[in-house]
């Protein structure tokens, strides 16, 4: 990464016996911010912690010797230093005197968001947020450098504090091509940000700390114009931005339904549910925890839903290495430990991440299951032998977030769908399954099983989850005994049988042409397409010969 501070501009600024020790220092390059408050010994942050300056006090005369080489504070009482990132905010008294000043260091950090940069291609809304000091406005100003220089848009910047593009008339370096817009009052950002849109009609527009509700509306006034938004806010996670009533807008906000008897009964909820008013401004929603790792939620309309209904919802980690890699894992939020999805190098980070199988549509409207990456077929992981996957449970008539729960502490290979045709198992009240004629005959015509309880208490549920795991395991056997005393051919061919069965069929609803194989080979394939209840065709003539099979 390359840094730069402009660091002595800033130190210029200090008396004399703060100044020194500064340039002394041996971590001065990561100096946070300096404070020097009335009587008080002044003060520098550095990431480690606190330090004390001087056993001096600071005095009327050494704050005026400040406030003397800066220029005039603004409506929020903040300054800057002309063409220069630095930020100096300063603390008043009841009769508006200044009794404290904070130095604020502004650094322009080049390569910063190299684990996010593929984000930025997406040419989707992006929300940045965490908590003050976490970098999210490091963050977005290298994006902005991105967007412009890079990736050749028209980016406009509304910087009401002047922190992104620095103070004075003319922009910092560090923005590239970027316009400013500069604002006169913080109170009057929401309207230049709709000037910006009428006036000079930007790609994208840059938006540092969104705050009121004026701005929050703003936002989603442009998001609705077409243009990109990239914006940050306040709040440590996407949760804590559905609790906040005034920033709720920024992801499509929340209101509160009543359902009727019979919807309640087939969601298996209270009638009174939470569930979001509108499609979100912002489609990607990235979490600064620390200066080299986030959180990213790709689709912020579907995890906010999940966050809602009280459902799990899956999390991508993306970790920025010091050997300039970039490790991306995920994991669901029921889940504790993380499973590593991918990892690349910044060379390529332009690029896409790519599943493990790729996939093309043919003529006859089918997948072709031909090419895997980086690696064939034969040397896919061994393990996938024996790994578990999920089972899709659809609840009727029960308490949802009981039945989640009870799994949860079971640590079962179960998770509860909302939608009925991608369930592998029904489990409801057998009351409720009787009534529901539309039920049993959707899961005869899907072969669905129905597992019901007579009542929702606790050990009806447990057992009945038990009941369903015990069932799965013995598909697992199954499987396990067809792959027994097979070579590595015979393996190969199981296993691209059922990577096509889980990862495209179950997923995706589309029929899979697998490789051609001999009439032994095949027969072993279609046991293992028996096995899941599936249909399929052969194709092809006698020395090309290839199975087809369809989902359900």
């Amino acid at each position: 990464m390359l840094i730069a501070d402009d660091l002595d501009n800033l130190l210029n600024i200090l008396p004399e016996f703060i100044k020194k020790p500064l340039n002394k220092h041996c971590n001065k390059k990561s100096l946070i911010e300096i404070v020097m408050d009335l009587g008080r010994r002044p003060e520098a942050r550095f990431p480690d912690g606190p330090e004390y300056l001087s056993t001096t006090n600071i005095s009327w005369n050494d704050l005026d010797f400040c406030i003397k080489k800066i220029p005039q504070f603004s409506g929020d009482n903040r300054s800057g230093i002309e063409c220069s990132l630095h930020r100096i905010s300063s603390i008043k008294n009841r009769k508006g005197n200044i009794v404290g000043l904070t130095f604020r260091v502004g650094r322009a950090i080049f390569g910063t968001i190299s684990h996010v940069r593929d984000i930025l291609y997406t040419e989707k809304s992006i929300l940045l947020l965490g908590k003050p000091g976490v970098g999210k406005t490091t963050a977005i100003r290298e994006i902005t450098r991105i967007l412009a220089d890079e990736m050749q848009k028209r980016v406009v910047i509304i910087d009401t504090s002047n922190e992104i593009a620095g103070d004075g008339d003319i922009p910092h370096p560090a923005i590239g091509r970027a316009r400013r817009m500069q604002v006169s009052r913080p109170e009057l950002q929401h309207q230049v940000m709709i000037e910006a849109v009428e006036n000079h009609m930007p790609e994208v527009i840059i938006i540092d700390e969104i705050g009121t509700e004026l701005e929050a509306l703003a936002a989603r006034t442009i998001a609705e114009r077409g243009v990109q938004l990239v914006g940050t806010a306040h709040g440590n996670c996407l949760q804590s931005l559905i609790k906040n009533p005034i920033l709720c807008d920024l992801i499509g906000g929340i209101q509160y339904v009543t359902l009727g008897d019979d919807e309640a009964k087939r969601r298996g909820s209270q009638k009174s549910i939470v569930e979001r008013k509108a499609f979100p401004a912002f489609q990607i929603a990235i979490e600064i925890h620390y200066r080299n790792s986030c959180i990213v939620h790709e689709r912020v309309d579907k995890i906010v839903d999940n966050m809602l209904n009280g459902t799990a919802f899956p999390l991508q980690h993306r970790q920025f290495k010091m050997d300039g890699s970039i490790e991306i894992q995920c994991k669901s939020s029921y889940l504790t430990d993380f499973i590593k999805y991918s990892s690349y190098s910044e060379k390529n980070i332009d690029k896409p991440i790519q599943d493990v199988t790729q996939v093309f549509k043919s003529s006859n409207n089918h997948i072709i299951f031909s090419q895997v990456l980086n690696h064939t077929i034969s040397n896919l992981d061994s393990s996938m032998l024996n790994r578990h996957s999920y089972i899709r449970l659809y609840v009727y008539g029960l308490n949802i977030q009981q039945v989640e729960l009870t799994i949860n502490n079971l640590s079962l290979p179960i998770i509860v769908t909302r939608d009925i045709t991608k369930a592998d198992h029904i489990l409801g009240l057998r009351s409720l399954i009787q009534q529901s004629s539309k039920v049993r005959q959707f899961a005869k015509f899907k072969k669905l099983v129905i597992y019901t309880i007579h009542n929702n208490s606790i050990n009806n549920i447990v057992r009945a989850l038990k009941q369903i795991q015990n069932n799965y395991k013995f598909h697992d056997t199954n499987w396990y005994n067809l792959c027994l005393r097979k070579n590595d051919i015979e393996l190969d061919a199981l296993i691209e049988a059922r990577h096509a069965i889980e990862k495209i069929i179950f997923l995706y609803k589309e029929a899979v042409e697998l490789l051609p194989r001999n009439n032994f080979i095949r027969k072993l394939q279609i046991d293992l397409v028996n096995l899941h209840s599936l249909n399929y065709a052969i194709l092809g003539k006698a020395s090309y010969q290839r199975l087809l099979i369809y989902p359900r």
